[in-house]
């Protein structure tokens, strides 16, 4: 089983821009109303439909509303990123900080307010 996460928006461009440049993410395909992108490694994809096209469902008509959803991608150093995206200034929402559970994280938001958690695992301190 596979899961591709899909935000229905009108920000294609805006989001295949974002992700592609602040992320480094691919495109996997796009035409005029989806575009599906992929992590640097291809091991996960990310869609963004256009909402109220014809060719879909009424199910997958209405846009995203802007809140109640996060992604978290999990790096092998988190440092190295949030000092790369910094640098590039892009807008941090949450610093860098350490969790007691483990999570060594920072966030950003991509141009539809989805909240996105990078993250590196590592063992809590206990």
């Amino acid at each position: 089983m596979k899961l591709n996460a899909g935000i229905i928006t009108d920000k294609l461009e805006e989001s295949k821009e974002f992700y592609m440049q602040t992320l480094h993410f691919g495109v996997t395909f796009e035409n005029d109303f989806y575009l599906l992108l992929h992590t640097p490694n291809r091991s996960a994809e990310l869609s963004f439909l256009k909402p109220h096209h014809s060719s879909q469902q009424p199910l997958f008509q209405d846009p995203f509303n802007g809140k109640g959803v996060y992604l978290t991608i999990e790096v092998d150093d988190v440092e190295e990123m949030y000092q790369q995206l910094k640098s590039e200034g892009v807008d941090i929402k949450i610093e860098l900080r350490e969790e007691p559970w483990g999570d060594k994280h920072f966030a950003i938001q991509d141009p539809n307010g989805i909240g996105i958690d990078v993250v590196q695992y590592t063992k809590p301190d206990n």
